[in-house]
């Protein structure tokens, strides 16, 4: 039997005319890694805010732990953590300041293991003016750890990271999901999502358009497989080239590429006419569809309508 931890139910919130989330819902069961995807202001921030209790409901209602927060706070500080896009902290408060006062907050021991695992141990008398934003990013993770929440939000937790603190950031995401930590993460970062979710539901304008697994939502789609190739000459370049079976063509950089029905086909043409045409073939790569491919048909066909 699912156990289900966060549940969202026709979720609706507006500033003025502009509704910026629109009837949804959702469930996320226990120990889910559940990503909430969109463009800028598709409405995940908002949605999040709503459930950390930051912003009142319009319409509907939510659940977390089979609990109610009534819009009392109190109810919600101890279930969950939350790293925000932006933090609240005052200029002038140093590193263990911060982590001395949020574990307080939280009746915890001060966590100075997570400051030492984000890389922060050297940082502890800093005043947070003059970290930089990655630094920022990880000290607001760690005071959202500071109590072990049940349920962990992020919001653009990679923001600003270099790649190995965006490493380390994913590593620590599998070991909370490993432990039972459910975490909802908003982002706008499709290869993260496709890497690191559960399952991920595509917001638009307010809306939920899809909802699954990474590999349940890029099925659903066209289905056309990516074909990237690059060639020495500019044999590909010319003109009023068709090969069978494509359905979209784009070039990027010195590739040019085909989304096919057909790949099998598709490539065997490929290679036929680059080899007529007396031209070498440096680079040739077939993919299966990204969630970022599937995304962007999603998102154009939903901006023709």
């Amino acid at each position: 039997m699912k156990d289900t931890v966060v549940e969202v139910i026709k979720l609706r919130k507006a500033y003025g005319d502009l509704v910026a989330v629109d009837d949804i819902s959702f469930n996320v069961e226990k120990g889910e890694i559940f990503g909430l995807l969109g463009p800028n202001g598709a409405g995940k921030t908002t949605t999040f805010e709503c459930l950390e209790g930051l912003r009142k409901l319009d319409g509907g209602s939510f659940n977390l732990m089979g609990k109610s927060p009534n819009y009392n706070y109190n109810n919600l500080r101890n279930l969950i953590g939350v790293q925000l896009q932006t933090s609240g902290l005052p200029d002038s408060m140093r590193v263990d300041e911060a982590m001395n006062f949020f574990s307080a907050y939280h009746n915890v021991s001060s966590r100075y293991d997570l400051l030492e695992r984000l890389g922060l141990k050297e940082k502890m008398d800093t005043q947070y003016q003059t970290l930089s934003t990655g630094l920022k990013r990880r000290l607001s993770l760690a005071l959202a750890l500071t109590h072990n929440p049940p349920i962990l939000f992020l919001d653009e937790p990679t923001a600003g990271l270099d790649v190995q603190s965006r490493v380390e950031l994913h590593n620590m995401m599998k070991e909370l999901q490993e432990s039972g930590t459910t975490i909802l993460l908003a982002t706008h970062d499709m290869a993260e999502a496709e890497k690191m979710a559960t399952r991920v539901a595509i917001l638009l304008q307010g809306k939920i358009i899809i909802i699954g697994t990474p590999r349940e939502v890029t099925a659903t789609g066209a289905g056309l497989t990516k074909i990237s190739v690059r060639v020495e000459g500019s044999s590909l370049s010319k003109p009023n080239i068709k090969f069978p079976d494509v359905a979209q063509y784009l070039s990027k950089d010195e590739y040019k590429i085909y989304f096919s029905t057909n790949p099998g086909k598709t490539v065997s043409s490929i290679i036929e006419y680059i080899s007529k045409q007396k031209d070498n073939l440096i680079d040739l790569r077939v993919e299966r569809p990204s969630l970022e491919d599937r995304f962007l048909e999603i998102t154009n066909t939903k901006a023709k309508k």
